[in-house]
């Protein structure tokens, strides 16, 4: 599919992060949260502002943020789930994961409609199979909900919280499941989009108020819009940086399209070529967002 000339896609942040990923819209505050992975830092963006307010400097691995009913925030490092109070700038432990798996790290997160934060491990060293999806319901607890997975990535729901979309990167495919809220079971995996392998990899994703869902691509320099009832691709929005690392609504009326990028492994012609890549970048798009989903433990 041809690229959208009507969007611009304009550079809000030039971080130059190594992984940038993650990025969510908290309302309380009107800011954009969103991670480095491979820096160890949280980034703050406000609407408007060249530079961030941060970074916010946390180890090992942050790999996702998400706002905290009971105020503050939680957040994914290498080896569990976390709450976190930017007041006092204290970390504390809310479970541990997969402590029995050193090799493995947490990647991507996000709360479902009912207030559970999933986020999904992977390996560091490239093994196969070797992660998992998980969710962290109010009381802390644990539930393993996919297993196998190479690569865990974007999550959404649908508007009535029944459909749970998800990714595992090396698959290149939006996969879909019936998704109960009161339980956080999974059943009737189908496959929602496949991403063909010319146009990158499948990385982070959001949906909007439309139903149709919004794909990174990994080394396709473009975010993509998606219609998961046919699997047809909508649209296609450029993107100047080859390694398009996630996407997410925001802004007051939800109405513009933040998008994260990544630097790592570029070599200096790629750099010079892509000078912005890292940065965070944002469109108008023509569509709204959902309200983000908060964790209410």
């Amino acid at each position: 599919m041809s690229a959208d000339s009507k969007i611009t896609v304009e550079l809000a942040c030039d971080a130059q992060a190594q992984l940038g990923e993650g990025p969510v819209w908290d309302a309380r505050g009107n800011r954009l949260y969103w991670v480095d992975i491979l820096s160890h830092c949280v980034h703050v963006h406000l609407q408007g502002e060249p530079a961030s307010d941060g970074p916010i400097e946390l180890t090992p691995y942050v790999s996702s943020i998400v706002p905290r009913r009971s105020g503050g925030f939680a957040l994914t490092l290498q080896d569990g789930f976390y709450g976190y109070d930017p007041a006092s700038a204290e970390l504390t432990r809310l479970a541990e994961v997969e402590a029995s798996i050193p090799g493995n790290r947490f990647n991507d997160g996000k709360c479902d409609p009912a207030g559970r934060y999933l986020a999904g491990t992977m390996s560091m060293n490239d093994q196969h199979g070797r992660g998992t999806l998980y969710s962290l319901d109010a009381g802390h607890a644990v539930q393993p909900l996919v297993s196998g997975v190479s690569i865990s990535n974007g999550l959404a729901w649908s508007a009535d919280g029944a459909t749970m979309y998800y990714i595992d990167t090396p698959t290149q495919q939006v996969v879909a499941f019936d998704y109960d809220t009161a339980s956080c079971a999974v059943a009737n995996r189908r496959v929602a989009a496949e991403i063909p392998e010319d146009q990158g990899s499948p990385d982070g994703m959001t949906i909007d108020a439309e139903g149709m869902l919004w794909i990174a691509h990994w080394g396709g320099w473009q975010v993509s819009r998606w219609n998961p009832a046919t699997g047809e691709k909508l649209l296609s929005v450029p993107v100047p940086a080859a390694q398009v690392t996630s996407c997410a609504f925001g802004g007051e009326q939800l109405d513009r399209l933040y998008i994260t990028t990544a630097r790592v492994g570029l070599g200096e012609a790629e750099l010079a070529s892509q000078p912005h890549a890292g940065g965070l970048f944002c469109a108008a798009v023509g569509v709204r967002g959902l309200p983000t989903n908060l964790y209410g433990g």
